[in-house]
């Protein structure tokens, strides 16, 4: 029984440590909190690693996702096209889908997006740990994808630590055995737990 665990927090830590970075069609920033349309910081890390894979030209759009939490006067997605604009990002390069408060929700949303756009390979900007989940999801959705994760902020490899790694190992493992059942474990409860969802 210890295996099964102990294979997904390998999984997850060999992710972490060996991205796999080339080019796509475009470049997701999966959403996080967002402070009335500043990006929280890990949020801003994650819309930095975006903005520098694209401007090396490892993808020629930007696609930010996430919604808004309860009372929200904006969303994940549109404070990130906020900051990318500011930050000399031409509108026409970015595209902002105010869906998802998970991973696998907001994955959906793009994938969606992508097939409408016929986007097939995709570069996810993410946490080094979320990176094998995020991937996965995709994956099995039907766009190839890769991880290009941040460099700095609160979920950077140098600044997260086991706690992390342990949460992303044991949602990837609720992911892969009920998750690709049609029950839909949902991450944004961040500390205080996850909610189960039956169905897709």
């Amino acid at each position: 029984m210890i295996s099964v665990p102990g294979y997904a927090l390998a999984k997850s830590w060999y992710a972490a440590h060996n991205p796999l970075v080339r080019s796509a069609d475009a470049v997701v920033v999966l959403g996080t909190t967002q402070n009335d349309g500043r990006p929280g910081e890990a949020l801003k890390a994650r819309l930095v690693e975006a903005k520098r894979v694209f401007d090396i030209g490892l993808a020629p759009l930007i696609i930010t996702v996430g919604a808004g939490a309860p009372g929200d006067r904006t969303t994940e997605a549109a404070s990130g096209r906020a900051w990318l604009r500011a930050h000399g990002v031409s509108s026409k390069k970015i595209i902002a889908i105010e869906i998802g408060r998970d991973t696998l929700s907001s994955t959906k949303a793009y994938v969606v997006k992508a097939r409408e756009l016929k986007i097939k390979e995709i570069l996810i900007a993410t946490d080094p740990f979320h990176c094998l989940r995020a991937t996965t999801m995709a994956n099995d959705l039907g766009v190839n994808s890769t991880c290009s994760p941040v460099r700095t902020g609160p979920n950077s490899l140098g600044e997260s630590g086991l706690r992390y790694l342990v949460r992303e190992a044991g949602a990837y493992l609720a992911y892969i055995t009920l998750g690709r059942r049609g029950i839909h474990i949902s991450d944004h409860l961040g500390n205080q737990g996850f909610l189960v969802k039956i169905g897709k």
